[in-house]
């Protein structure tokens, strides 16, 4: 048994991302394998706890977490993946790391900065930004945009904000009782919503300040956020051996064991996959402990057949409305209001990630 272990060890996994799921699954087998974790910034973040960091950036202290906090026995690499063939992964350095196991989990493509330091001033100075401006546009009515409307208005009651949005109701990929509630609340915070427009950002000066949306209506904001989608982090595998295991809108294809279809020693976890369900993060964490599931069984050299199964999850979604409310959609019943907002608004379950990543839920060591 110790010298399986002890093969077990040699066994080499490589995870290519460090958001919500590749963090996790690295965490999870980091001490059942050689692993290395290779990701472009130096840390994970919590990313449904973002846009309450903007109204109050000491928030991002227990947010932002380095990779070395959670992931201490192991490989960081802190680069971009750009190739990927049979036996190694290529960065951008232009490193290469053999694998033995490979875990892609790159998420959504978003632009942030490399350091937490430099993440947690980037907070400050949004914070600045929202406290110095009278008038605010959020472009976007997505759950970011909705959120990030709620904490300003909550926090900033004084503040004018507008929110445009070119769908025809809030929060499309949910249903529509919590897009009319969500609606309601927001207008009760005096937020002006705008639907069914777009605003073009590119002919706006700062100078001027004077934003014109496609349905001709003139109004002046001092700074504007952006909430719109980010594309798949995906583009990459389009020039890898991966490239015919994406399908039409640049998703891994996964099977129920959440491996690449095709592959026996390559698994994708988190919003890359294909799997038929709400992208959110919640789910992610689940990909990653199904898969680090079965990346532990292959790896003591277990059966194919005892691998754990995902079971892709029915409309559940819980979208904060500021500090104590939220709009909760579940199977049978939709909610507004202080019940829903118990359950995640006031701590945004940063307490329950970090005790999950076997970090302390509310102590920060700088």
């Amino acid at each position: 048994m110790e010298e399986q272990d002890m093969e077990a060890h040699r066994r080499r996994l490589v995870v290519i991302g460090g958001g919500v799921a590749g963090s996790l699954l690295a965490k999870s087998l980091q001490f059942h394998a050689d692993v290395t974790l290779i990701d472009p910034k130096e840390y994970f973040e919590i990313p449904w706890a973002s846009l309450r960091a903007m109204v109050e950036p000491s928030f991002a202290e227990r947010s932002v977490i380095n990779h070395g906090d959670y992931f201490t026995n192991g490989r960081i690499v802190t680069s971009t993946a750009i190739d990927i063939n049979e036996n190694q992964v290529l960065t951008a350095q232009g490193r290469l790391i053999p694998y033995d196991f490979l875990v892609v989990a790159t998420g959504h493509a978003n632009c942030v900065p490399k350091s937490r330091t430099e993440r947690l001033d980037q907070y400050k100075a949004e914070y600045q930004q929202i406290n110095s401006a009278r008038s605010i546009l959020i472009v976007g009515g997505g759950p970011t945009g909705v959120e990030l409307a709620g904490e300003i208005a909550v926090d900033f009651p004084e503040k004018a904000v507008t929110l445009v949005h070119n769908g025809s109701r809030l929060l499309e990929y949910i249903g529509p009782k919590a897009s009319e509630k969500s609606l309601h609340w927001l207008k009760s915070k005096k937020v002006e919503v705008k639907l069914e427009q777009r605003v073009d950002l590119n002919s706006v000066s700062d100078e001027s300040k004077i934003y014109q949306t496609s349905a001709g209506e003139i109004f002046r904001a001092d700074c504007h956020f952006l909430c719109t989608g980010t594309p798949l982090g995906s583009a990459w595998l389009k020039e890898t051996v991966l490239k015919n295991n994406l399908d039409t809108y640049g998703r891994l294809m996964v099977d129920e064991n959440l491996r690449v279809k095709g592959r026996k020693n390559i698994f994708a976890i988190g919003d890359i996959t294909d799997i038929p369900e709400i992208k959110q993060g919640y789910l992610a964490q689940k990909h990653a402990l199904v898969a680090a599931k079965n990346l532990k069984l292959l790896i003591t050299g277990g059966k194919e057949s005892k691998m754990a199964i995902y079971e892709p999850s029915s409309v559940k979604a819980i979208v904060s409305l500021g500090r104590k409310d939220a709009v909760a959609q579940f199977p049978l019943t939709t909610i507004i209001g202080i019940v829903p907002g118990m359950i995640k608004s006031r701590d945004l379950f940063v307490g329950k990630t970090r005790k999950q990543m076997g970090l302390d839920p509310h102590v920060v060591h700088n």
